[in-house]
């Protein structure tokens, strides 16, 4: 597909996926890449602009990450954002050091609105620091375009090679105009259109699909949660009854998830699918059994998964390819680039090295959830399955802390179902990004008929968040938490505890492991 393209090249940021996030948002193409790469790729690619990410790295520092300097001779457009602006300032000849001041959070910063970066931001706005080094001093040639009384250079520009910079995070809700600052870099100086459309990215998938899988068969790994549905009506709709549809149900799914996955995609649900069902719950329990470090628990789940479906393969026979629901956040939280791995997502760098499949197939992978959720819509996908509550690929074993057996699988599905449901009849689950139970490994002393006991603590978790990347923890009224919280403990046997996790997203994550 011919496209506009914006690059993202991180150089360890933790807003990398953020930044091409809000691109998107201007409805313009945009991909996070390492700052390693070539310049010869970059050529190759032909963006429209370039943006360097933050970085936790000083950029006087020996082993801190750099670009080429004949990358701001390229005549596209780059936009530095916090590292990614001092690193321009360091290499075209300004000083950078450490600040006398550090500044974190919300800060009000002063702009020149002569600026095309800044046209239609208010004066005086407020900006999103997080910084311990600053620009003591604009490079030749650059103007200072906004300020701090403790940062003298917040902004700078050289509009004539096309050269930006930002010490202040313009992608992070907390900065107040940062979508106009980010609307202006590419549409002002960039001069994208904003050709992004979900509805030519499904014609143009389908018709890629096709060609790639000729007469070959296919098989999908279906979990029924939002990515995989839609990349399974997605592939149906490339390929029709050359698509297998595999559901494994490992055991760690919501109570009755199995069935209701089963009720839509199976032989007497809404889609023409060809649809296996695989329980293989005690099969993954065998597996899980003993271990209780996170990254290992997702290496094994993910595993597993690939083998079950190796498995039902050679069922079917003579199946080329394996789908999966991999989505945009997935690859790039797995570390697949210069950013730290958050976490290992079980299809994608929770893959075993070796797979038994001539290819896989992962036609979400560019996308961010919500982009999923418009491509759903766009293939006919029923709202109240677009817009269900996603769950992880390796379900509750991270939501279970430590290890995995039968009984924590089923004190947290019940507490989990309690949960739900009380959110819903107070209709407090409206507007809420994730939500759900989980079991701390955690036991603590209580009285429960005046007998001591000695049991878990449940924690209830709901988010409030756009693109799952930044997340707030939601306010749920506490007479609906005190409702849940004896309902639990009367109801689940095992829970003497529940508490209300607090944490956002970042320094947490959504899910606990």
């Amino acid at each position: 597909m011919d496209r506009e393209l914006v690059l993202v090249l991180d150089f360890g940021g933790q807003y990398n996926q953020l930044i091409a996030r809000r691109v998107r948002e201007c409805n313009v193409y945009c991909e996070v890449h390492p700052c390693t790469l070539s310049l010869d790729e970059i050529k190759r690619m032909a963006p429209r602009g370039i943006i360097f990410t933050g970085g936790p790295n000083s950029v006087y520092g020996e082993d801190s990450p750099r670009c080429s300097m004949e990358m701001f001779e390229l005549g596209i457009p780059i936009l530095g954002i916090c590292y990614g602006s001092q690193l321009m300032a360091y290499m075209l000849g300004g000083s950078v050091k450490t600040a006398p001041v550090s500044e974190y959070g919300k800060t009000e910063v002063e702009t020149d609105r002569s600026s095309v970066l800044f046209e239609d931001v208010s004066e005086k706005t407020i900006c999103w620091m997080s910084h311990t080094d600053y620009i003591e001093q604009a490079p030749a040639g650059f103007r200072i375009t906004a300020h701090t009384p403790v940062c003298p250079v917040a902004a700078m520009e050289n509009a004539e090679r096309k050269l930006y910079a930002v010490q202040f995070h313009p992608e992070v809700m907390h900065t107040q105009e940062g979508m106009k600052m980010l609307s202006n870099f590419v549409f002002q100086v960039c001069g994208c259109r904003g050709d992004w459309k979900m509805d030519s990215f499904v014609e143009t998938t389908v018709r890629q699909i096709r060609e790639k899988v000729g007469n070959g068969k296919v098989l999908c790994a279906l979990s029924g949660g939002v990515d995989s549905s839609v990349a399974a009506v997605l592939m149906s709709k490339a390929v029709g009854k050359q698509l297998t549809c595999v559901f494994v149900d490992h055991g760690l799914l919501r109570k009755n998830e199995g069935d209701e996955v089963e009720a839509v995609f199976g032989p007497k649900g809404q889609y023409d699918l060809n649809f296996i069902r695989v329980n293989a719950q005690e099969r993954f329990y065998k597996k899980l059994a003993g271990v209780t470090e996170p990254e290992k628990k997702r290496k094994i789940i993910g595993e597993e998964f690939i083998r079950v479906f190796e498995e039902e393969a050679k069922k079917i026979g003579a199946v080329d390819f394996l789908v999966q629901g991999t989505i945009y956040p997935d690859v790039i939280e797995s570390g697949l680039g210069k950013s730290a791995v958050i976490k290992s997502h079980h299809n994608v760098g929770g893959l075993p090295d070796y797979v038994d499949f001539k290819e896989i197939i992962e036609p979400l992978r560019l996308l961010f959830k919500d982009e999923v959720r418009r491509a759903g819509l766009e293939l006919g996908i029923p709202e109240y399955l677009v817009y269900r509550q996603p769950f992880p690929g390796p379900g509750l074993g991270v939501r279970i802390v430590g290890e995995v057996t039968a009984e924590k699988v089923r004190i947290v599905q019940d507490a989990d179902a309690i949960y739900r449901e009380e959110l819903a009849k107070a209709g407090c689950d409206k507007g809420l990004g994730q939500y759900f139970a989980a079991l701390t490994n955690m036991r603590s002393v209580g009285v429960m008929g005046d007998e001591r006991t000695y049991d878990y603590a449940v924690a209830l978790r709901a988010v409030i968040t756009s693109d799952f990347m930044t997340a707030e923890s939601a306010e749920i009224p506490y007479a609906v938490l005190s409702k849940v919280m004896n309902r639990i403990i009367n109801e689940v046997k095992g829970v003497n505890r529940v508490l209300y996790d607090l944490t956002s997203k970042p320094p947490g994550t959504i899910e606990f492991e």
